[in-house]
């Protein structure tokens, strides 16, 4: 009769005993090769974001280009698209030759400013014991991990390509990719799915629109100050510290390294003025400017943005550390979407037309 029973459960559409073990072990095989693949495609899945990245930038700029000139969106796209690259090779043609000599300038000056560094810290019994707690193994082991941030797998340029075609491709028709995660979405949850696209797009626009007026303010601002103070290199500086920008709370630190080693040079007066210049000037950009134009960024504790910088700049060396901000943020508002709002279910859920 047992037998029986079970035979007519499973006719009726349920599952045996036998056929649930496997539904279980089949769940878990899908999922342990998921995270296979997801752990060896790591850098792919982050340069995919960096091309979403670049698409939100020519979208950003192309609409601009379309509230302003009653365009069409087509060739506002292609304006944004040719214009960014237009720019970029004006200002590299009238700017690269001097970036050029300054940065070979600052190769040949660190050495020998270190070596002065170096000089002045073993004047004194803390700085010794600095230079001994970085000497031998340890500044070997230093330059190693270093290096090891600026490692990945297709090389610099390699990264640079297929981050600017992925670019180039999500700009061209953005719709294709937004419905193609919309059908992974269930029916009824196609609404909340629109919503938390919207909101991550928004989310990224905020950090990408303040990260590029950050970078090229805090360049102005470093070249203009070192210029007045007399530090050798000042463009070459300003660039680095700009680019650095990229790195919130780390890039800071590290920009202002090659700028008071240059100063210390000069005399110790001029490295601690050229410090505080560093620490005032990023400051302000960081605490002020910065979070008044990204007003769509969801805010991120400090703590958990250094520690997500770690972790992932020990995951995917120096891309990882770039988009460790906005895939943080992407992680907290899927959180808050789909798991700490779906616990209050007596929130109403976004309106449809309100998301197209």
């Amino acid at each position: 009769m047992t037998e029986k029973k079970k035979d007519s459960e499973t006719a009726k559409g349920g599952l045996s005993y036998v056929g649930k073990v496997w539904q279980t072990v089949a769940i878990l095989a899908l999922f342990v090769v998921v995270i296979l693949i997801i752990h060896v495609a790591f850098n792919v899945l982050l340069m995919a974001l960096a091309g979403a990245l670049m698409a939100v930038y020519f979208h950003g700029l192309g609409d601009m280009i379309q509230r302003r000139t009653k365009l069409s969106r087509r060739w506002a796209m292609v304006i944004s698209i040719a214009g960014s690259f237009i720019i970029l090779g004006v200002l590299l043609w009238f700017m690269g030759t001097k970036i050029q000599v300054q940065v070979a300038e600052l190769t040949d000056k660190l050495p020998a400013t270190i070596n002065t560094a170096k000089a002045k810290l073993s004047e004194s019994p803390i700085g010794k014991k600095i230079l001994d707690s970085y000497s031998g193994d340890s500044s070997k082991k230093m330059m190693e991990t270093a290096q090891s941030l600026f490692t990945t797998g297709f090389g610099v340029l390699g990264d640079i390509y297929i981050i600017l075609f992925l670019g180039i491709f999500f700009t061209a028709n953005p719709s294709l990719y937004k419905d193609g995660l919309l059908i992974l979405v269930p029916h009824q949850k196609q609404a909340l799915g629109k919503h938390v696209i919207n909101r991550i797009s928004l989310a990224l626009k905020g950090w990408l629109k303040g990260m590029l007026i950050s970078m090229l303010l805090i360049t102005i601002i470093i070249s203009v100050g070192l210029g007045i103070i007399g530090v050798p290199v000042a463009l070459a500086l300003a660039l680095i510290t700009g680019l650095l920008e990229l790195v919130p709370t780390l890039g800071s630190f590290i920009a202002m390294i090659p700028g008071v080693l240059l100063a210390l040079t000069m005399g110790t007066d001029v490295a601690i003025g050229v410090a505080i210049f560093y620490i005032v000037s990023q400051t302000i950009v960081a605490n002020i400017v910065t979070p008044i134009i990204q007003k769509k960024m969801i805010n991120l504790p400090p703590a958990l943005t250094l520690i997500s910088q770690l972790v992932m700049a020990a995951v995917s060396g120096a891309l990882g550390i770039i988009l460790a901000v906005p895939l943080l943020a992407i992680i907290i508002i899927l959180v808050d979407e789909l798991y700490v709002k779906q616990m209050n279910p007596g929130e109403p859920e976004p309106k449809k037309e309100l998301l197209e």
